[in-house]
C-alpha cells in the first residue's frame, strides 16, 4: 500500500508516465514485498531548464534526473531490501530516462503504522483487524 511520488526532469509524456508507474510498482513488489494492487503512483514533470544540479540546469547538461519518494510502514523492510530497492530504482530510471545525473535521489519514508493508511483506516487498524479475524 505504498504511495510512490516520482518527479522527473522531462517534458510531460503520458506513455512515459505509464512505463514509470508500472516499473516502480513492480520494483516495490520485487524488492520491498509491496502489494501492487494497493500501490499508488503519482508522476510529475519539471522542465529540465528548471532543474539544477551542481548549479547548472539539466537542459544545459543534456542530462535527466529524478526524485522518487515512497512511503512504507516502518519495520516492514530490512536494510538489505531497502538498499536493493534503491539500486534497482536508479538502474530502472537510467534505462527509462537515458543519461541520468548522479544527483538523482530516492527516499524511502518509513512511517508509523498508526499514522499511515488509506481508505480512512490506518495500517495499524488493518493489522489488528487481520489478527482478530484470524483468531475468530
Amino acid at each position: 500500500m505504498p504511495i510512490i511520488n516520482v518527479t522527473i526532469s522531462y517534458h510531460p509524456d503520458p506513455a512515459l508516465s505509464q512505463r514509470l508507474a508500472t516499473e516502480v510498482t513492480e520494483l516495490a513488489r520485487l524488492h520491498l514485498r509491496k502489494d501492487p494492487t494497493v500501490t499508488a503512483v503519482a508522476v510529475s514533470y519539471i522542465d529540465p531548464q528548471h532543474w539544477f544540479a551542481g548549479g547548472t540546469s539539466l537542459a544545459s547538461q543534456g542530462r535527466n534526473t529524478f526524485w522518487l519518494d515512497i512511503k512504507v510502514v516502518d519495520g516492514t523492510n530490512t536494510k538489505q531490501e531497502l538498499a536493493s530497492y534503491l539500486e534497482a530504482v536508479f538502474a530502472a530510471m537510467s534505462g527509462l530516462l537515458g543519461d541520468v545525473h548522479a544527483e538523482s535521489y530516492i527516499l524511502v519514508h518509513e512511517v508509523p503504522a498508526a499514522a499511515y493508511g488509506f481508505g480512512g483506516k490506518t495500517q495499524e487498524f488493518r493489522f489488528i483487524e487481520g489478527k482478530l479475524k484470524a483468531a475468530a
